[in-house]
Order: structure tokens, then C-alpha cells, then sequence
């Protein structure tokens, strides 16, 4: 089923995603509110400078509202009716889960569950929610399938992505909420999160640092730019989730259900070694990393690769941006950002 939406809500507007997305919809002429706590995981002025972007428009408005603010986010609700929510607000990391797991219950799961009240109560057509690639934990089939089990997360903010999931599918049950879970795999490109691999390496790069290259560099990751990201949550947004009447509770299908609920991988179908990532990065900045490779860390997974069939056969989605192309808009993007002072 297709929708036609002109309200639509992101919540995370200041972070990586929601900023590239906010945008391209605003260049849609839709009407687009942001919602963002501005926590202090990553650099703030980073999310300010990605808020100073899209403040100018005048079809985007921004309230600073933390998802566990029950009320405030209620009453927001209420006075914007809103047609679709976008929910990439979440305590993101693997690695930080380890040392701050209350966090990720707070933002993760509190906050959503905020939402999920919020889009039953005001009657929301569509909310398309961020799940991750991190779900599939312990699976080893590849490439991952939405068909799947993902029943073995090795990290609390697996858990979480995956709890997401969960409690969408029962609010989709009990209250027909439609509801799209996306899981993304390794997101990159322009004004990119500074605790993501690429930034970490080109910074470290550029200031001749060592950088640190896990399982001593064999790992795979099916990185995807941020462009084609966007695209396919663009194409998502006005696709309706329709009860699948094949489903069978005999055997359940993990990615779709009797409920109006769905789940899609969305990713670049295409594994990287990592090695390769760091080299493209070398030939981009000019300089040749120092290398310091080191074991496997808690709660990683040595390899990413989405099978992206359904998302392609219900919306067209193809992934445009080779990782050279992509690396290198990043790389241009930090320079001018970061080093114009170094020139």
C-alpha cells in the first residue's frame, strides 16, 4: 500500500542519518519536524553544525525533546499529527554498551516504547524504525537474511536493536500500527559519526597516529553510503507494511508477519575486507597508515553482508555509490571540515 504524507517526524534529526535524510526530504518540499536530545556520545557541535544546515529551510522545524520525555513527546504528537515518524534517534556503539549499558536501556528502549505509545495514540500511518545489522550476533549464514533467527545478539546494543523489533511487531498486532523495521550496515560518507571506523582512520591518518586495525584486519563489513541509505528510506516511507497472508505460526517467518509489520535489510550487498577499506582511505588522504592490528573486540562480529532481495523487489532499491566514490566525498568533506587551518 502507497501512502501520500506531508507531516513527517525524525527523530535523531542531529545525528548522521537523520540529518541526510531531513535534508533530502526538505529538498522534497515536505514538511519535516526534528526531534534530538544533543547528547554529549559524540562531538555536539558536530550535531549543531549538521542543525545549522537545515534550520534556514522554513518547512523544518526543531524542538530539542529526549524520547524518554514522555510528556513532551506526547504533547508534540498532539499538536503535529504527524503522518509518518522516523525513529534514528538511539544510544548508538557497540563498544561504549560495554561500559555504559544503561544508556541504551534508557534511549533504546524506554524512549521507544515512548514513541510506539505516541504513534498508537495519534493514530500514525507508517512508523519506519532503525534496527541494525548487529542483530544477527552469533549467525554465521551468510549473506544475512531478514528470514533469519536472530536470536544470539553478542552485544546489549544488538539486544536492544533486536527488543526494537519486538515491541514494534506488538504494537503492530495489537494496536495495527504499521511499522517497518531497517536493519543498516555500516553506514559512511559526509558528516559521518566521529566513533565510526572511517573517521577514526582518516583522522589518525592525517596526524600520523596508528590507528587500530581489529582481528588483525580480517573483518568484513558491507559499507554503505549514506546517499543510498537515504534512498532507500525514502522509498520505504510511502510503503505501507500489508499483513503477509502466507504466514504461518507452524513456521514463522522472522521478517514479515500476519500483522501490518516488515523488515528489510538495507545495506550495499557487497562485503569489504577491511584492509581494503583502510587502503582506499591511504590512496584518498595521501599517506600510508600505521597499522596497529589487534585481537577481536567484545561484542564485534568478524563479517556484515545484507541480502537486500526484499527491499529491492518492494521498492527498486539499488545501491549507486561505489566505496572508492564514497570514501573519497568523506575524505573531502573531513578536509575542508577539519583541516583548512592544516592546508
Amino acid at each position: 500500500m502507497s501512502l501520500t504524507y506531508q507531516r513527517v517526524l525524525i527523530t535523531g534529526a542531529a545525528g548522521f542519518i537523520g540529518f541526510h535524510l531531513t535534508q533530502q526530504l526538505l529538498a522534497r518540499k515536505i514538511n519535516v519536524m526534528g526531534i534530538d536530545n544533543l547528547n554529549d556520545y559524540y562531538d555536539v557541535n558536530l550535531k549543531k553544525a549538521r542543525l545549522n544546515q537545515l534550520t534556514p529551510n522554513p518547512l523544518f522545524q526543531f524542538e530539542r525533546i529526549d524520547l524518554a520525555q514522555r510528556d513532551l513527546l506526547m504533547a508534540l504528537f498532539a499538536e503535529k499529527q504527524f503522518d509518518v515518524v522516523v525513529n534514528l534517534a538511539a544510544q548508538a556503539g557497540v563498544r561504549y554498551s560495554l561500559e555504559n549499558p544503561h544508556a541504551y536501556i534508557d534511549s533504546n528502549v524506554v524512549g521507544f516504547v515512548n514513541l510506539l505509545e505516541c504513534c498508537r495514540h495519534y493514530h500514525t500511518k507508517h512508523l519506519v524504525f532503525a534496527s541494525s545489522s548487529s542483530v544477527y550476533g552469533a549467525n554465521t549464514k551468510m549473506p544475512f537474511s531478514v528470514h533469519d533467527n536472530v536470536d544470539h545478539p553478542v552485544s546489549l546494543y544488538a539486544a536492544t536493536k533486536k527488543a526494537n523489533e519486538l515491541m514494534a511487531h506488538t504494537y503492530s498486532h495489537l494496536y495495527q500500527v504499521p511499522c517497518t523495521g531497517l536493519r543498516f550496515f555500516t553506514v559512511y560518507g559526509p558528516w559521518g559519526r566521529p566513533d565510526m571506523a572511517l573517521f577514526l582512520f582518516t583522522r589518525a591518518i592525517y596526524d600520523g597516529k596508528p590507528i587500530n586495525v581489529f582481528n588483525n584486519g580480517d573483518m568484513q563489513r558491507d559499507f554503505t553510503y549514506i546517499d543510498d541509505i537515504v534512498e532507500g528510506i525514502i522509498r520505504i516511507l510511502g510503503h505501507i507494511p500489508e499483513p503477509n497472508p502466507g504466514w504461518s505460526g507452524d513456521q514463522p517467518d522472522p521478517g514479515t508477519s500476519y500483522a501490518p509489520y516488515r523488515l528489510y535489510n538495507i545495506g550495499n550487498n557487497r562485503p569489504v575486507k577491511l584492509l581494503d577499506f583502510i587502503e582506499t582511505i591511504e590512496k584518498h588522504v595521501g599517506k600510508t597508515a600505521q597499522k596497529n592490528f589487534m585481537a577481536m573486540q567484545p561484542g564485534d562480529v568478524p563479517a556484515t553482508y545484507a541480502n537486500i532481495d526484499d527491499l529491492t523487489q518492494a521498492t527498486g532499491f539499488a545501491p549507486q555509490t561505489s566505496l572508492d566514490n564514497g570514501i573519497r566525498n568523506f575524505i573531502e568533506w573531513y578536509r575542508d571540515r577539519y583541516r583548512r587551518d592544516k592546508k
